[in-house]
């Protein structure tokens, strides 16, 4: 990791069929107005992992879909110190508004994620259980 913090590695990147598969599976599904989220809280790792997508259905142009996954990754890239250390989970952020919005605006949405899941792995150490997302 650099100094700073603020990278996103191949490693914190959510890929391959089986781990996908699982958050799927295991994870809870929640978000706020214009992106979804499911989280699986425990994934066995020190550190947390991502992955976003963007619709066709809703952007049928790519050029739109990668300005949208990028202002997602880069939103969370620099908000990712509100998770807990050491504590890792998967994150899968769905974008679902159909406009497109703002990198401020996206920032704030993904910050609201991620304080919701920060709270729910400070409860999860507390003992109460909260849905993460």
């Amino acid at each position: 990791m650099s100094p700073s913090g603020h990278t996103l590695s191949k490693d914190e990147r959510l890929h391959g069929r089986k781990d996908i598969s699982r958050l799927i599976a295991e994870g809870k599904f929640g978000g706020v107005q214009g992106l979804r989220c499911c989280v699986r809280p425990d994934n066995g790792l020190a550190y947390s992992r991502i992955m976003v997508s963007v619709p066709k259905k809703l952007f049928k142009r790519a050029v739109k879909r990668n300005l949208l996954k990028r202002r997602l990754r880069e939103s969370y890239r620099l908000q990712k110190h509100l998770l807990k250390e050491g504590a890792g989970a998967d994150i899968m952020l769905i974008y679902s508004s159909r406009e497109v919005l703002t990198f401020s605006q996206i920032y704030s949405l993904v910050g609201q994620i991620l304080e919701k899941i920060a709270r729910a792995q400070q409860d999860k150490i507390q003992g109460t259980d909260e849905r993460p997302c």
